[in-house]
Formats: structure tokens, sequence, C-alpha cells
């Protein structure tokens, strides 16, 4: 008796079967393995954008106290780090004698202090004016703002200026005091004109009190007219200043914030944007490329603790900032050659375990955040440092 033959429907189902599991496992064997990638979450938040660059801490006003005539000074008894006080004797010279070239000389160098002196004051008066102006101001908008007339934001452009106007004076006082003190070093240079005086020495005193930040001539020696002897400054103002690029000069305004890092503590500390100098400067980089740079002059907004003149910091100036931004790592992205103009960006985002190309449009950048005006949502992951084995559709297997 013949056994029953198999049912034609089975058979085919047997040999479908048979069948898929070969190509299964052909597929298995030889499709590409998944590519390793790093992956990052787009999301919404803070973000700025930044210039940083390195700078020092100096002195805000510094004093030279320079010989006032030729002749021996005697050893400086002061050090470095010794605390002064204005019209302190510093220094004491035993004038030589002047020929008539030297005597013409010292009664123009009189003349020039006194024409300062009369500048600074009226430079001071200059800078009241302004102060009382920017305060006016100020006040005005204050009012306008309180009956609804201006919006709130037209008070931080008054208030900056009333700050400015407020540190011109500060300023323009510092200047006269400066001023004075050359007054008076050049009046002490008469003493070698008068006969009457001949053999008597010339004290120098310090111009304002403060701090010897560095003795230049410490020993007796001969030293010419308007060398210098000392260098005095006031311990408690202090600026910071950077030399940055003029192409980022250009974003940096006064009144941006900033902050102070890199200076060997483990805080940042607060500073404010005070002056972007008009002028630049050629200087020539690590590399050897002549550069355009523009100095920064920065204010501290708190104490700076153990920091002094001519410590090196890092400053970093904020250009932009946004609270509530969507941003995606800048790492993420790579330029396509599509759509002219040097192309456009695109992403490679992770959907059910594959990587698929995604243009999009970007805004504000800084070297680790990107913000994303369209093409993303919040949420979605992208690749990081994107490799060139990602394809649109690639495997992908996060590590």
């Amino acid at each position: 008796m013949k056994p029953a033959s198999m049912p034609v429907a089975l058979r085919i189902a047997a040999w479908a079967a048979v069948f898929l599991a070969i190509v299964g496992g052909g597929w298995w064997l030889f499709a590409p393995a998944p590519v390793d990638v790093e992956t990052a979450a787009v999301e919404r938040g803070p973000m700025e954008v930044t210039v940083d660059q390195q700078g020092e801490v100096r002195v805000h006003d510094r004093y030279i106290v320079s010989a006032p005539v030729a002749g021996r000074l005697q050893r400086v008894e002061l050090h470095d780090g010794d605390v002064v006080k204005a019209g302190q004797i510093v220094a004491v010279m035993e004038p030589a004698p002047l020929d008539p070239r030297q005597r013409e000389e010292t009664l123009a160098r009189v003349d020039a202090a006194r024409a300062s002196v009369r500048e600074a004051g009226q430079n001071i008066e200059h800078a009241r004016a302004d102060l009382t102006q920017a305060r006016r101001d100020r006040e005005r908008t204050e009012k306008l703002i309180a009956d609804k007339f201006v919006s709130p934001e037209a008070l931080d452009k008054v208030r900056t200026a009333e700050i400015t106007a407020r540190a011109a004076l500060e300023g323009a006082r510092s200047r006269e005091r400066a001023s004075r003190a050359e007054l008076a070093a050049a009046e002490a240079a008469l003493m070698a004109i008068d006969p009457a005086r001949k053999g008597r020495l010339v004290q120098v005193a310090a111009p304002v009190s403060g701090k010897v930040l560095r003795v230049v001539q410490k020993s007796e020696s001969v030293i010419a007219g308007s060398a210098p002897i000392l260098v005095i400054g006031d311990p408690t103002k202090f600026e910071i200043v950077a030399d940055v690029l003029s192409t980022d000069a250009v974003k940096i305004k006064a009144g941006a914030a900033a902050r102070i890092v890199e200076w060997g503590g483990d805080r940042a500390i607060p500073a404010r944007v005070e002056t972007v100098e008009p002028y630049a400067f050629t200087k020539v980089s690590a590399l050897g490329v002549e550069e355009k740079r523009v100095n920064v002059i920065m204010v501290p907004t708190e104490g700076l603790g153990p920091l002094g003149d001519g410590y090196r910091i890092e400053a970093r100036i904020v250009v932009w900032s946004g609270d509530n931004v969507l941003k995606a790592p800048t790492s993420a992205l790579y330029r396509t050659s599509e759509g002219g103009n040097g192309g456009g960006w695109s992403v490679f985002v992770v959907e059910n375990g594959r990587a698929h190309i995604r243009k999009v449009e970007v805004g504000q950048r800084n070297p680790r955040e990107t913000e994303i005006l369209g093409g993303l949502a919040a949420g979605e992951r992208v690749v990081r440092y994107p490799s060139n084995e990602l394809m649109d559709g690639a495997r992908v297997r996060i590590r």
C-alpha cells in the first residue's frame, strides 16, 4: 500500500518556509552591520554666543612717579606692595646744575603742566555736565515708562549712558590729580634754577594714595629728568583688557555682560564691557599671521579676590543670548553642497534604529550649541560627529 501523498498546499507552504529561511539567513549574513553612533537630544533652554579671548588684569589708574630734575637719586626705601598716602615723600634727589637750554626746557615744562591742570579742570566741568544731563535723561525716561509712553527697554540705554558719564567724570578727576602732581614735579625742578636754593634736596611726593606697584629705580644713582622712579596705583580699582580680532570687536557693545574665567579660581567673576577702543593695531599670531586686533576694556562687577596687576585671565564676552532657544549640538551639523552659497546645513536624525538625513535652518552658533530655526523638534535625537560611513537610512547602534 502506497503512503498517502502530502497535500499540495502543505508542500507549497513548506517550500515557502524553506525559501524564506534561506533568504533571511543570507540577509543576516551579508547585510551591512549597524553603524555605531553617539546621539544627543534636541532641546529647549538658555543659550549664548560669546567671544573668548585671553587678557590681563591691570590697575585702572596708574601713576608713574618720575624724576622732576636731572641729578643724583638717593636710595628709595619703599618696596613693591607698600602703601603710600597722597603727598608722602617717596624719593629724594640732589638736582644737578642746569645749563641755559635745560633752564628753558624746565620753564616750558612748568608752563605746560599749568596748562594741563587748567585743561583737566575744564574736562571735569564738561564731564560733570554730561553726568547731570544723563541723570536727567534717566529720570525722564523712568517717568515716561511709568506713564507707559515708551517701552521699558529704553531704560537700559539711558542707564548705560549715566554709568558711562559717571565713569568719565571719575576719570577726569583722576587725570586732574595726575596733572597737579606733574605740575608739582615741574615746579620742583625750578629749585635747580634758583641760586638761593643751591645744594637743597628735591623731595618727590606721591601724587595719590595707593600701593607701590613697582619700584623702577631702587638704588642710589644719577638719573635724567623725567626718568621713572616708581609706579603707584589704587589696588581697589582694576580693569580687564583683552585684545580681540577686529571681526569680533564689531559684535561687542559697551555695557555687554562678560565673565572672567581660567584665572586660577573655581568660579567665574562677572564683569561688564566699558569700552571698545576705536582703533585697531597689528599683532602677529603664534602661527606668524598678521592680525588686526582691538582692545576691549572691561570692569569687574564684583571683587577680583587674589588677582592683581598684570595677572593673566580669559575673558568670555556675551554678544548674544536667549532664554528659550531650540538648540542642537554643533557637532551634529554638517554642510551640504545643495542650495548654493556654500550649501545648507543638515543632520542625521535617529528614528526606529535608522539614521535619516534632515535639512535644518540654523541661527546663532557657538562651539557647543547651535540655534535651530526649522527642521527639528524638541525631543528628537541627532547623531553627533557623523562619519563618512553613515548614509541615509543606515541602521545605527547607539553607543
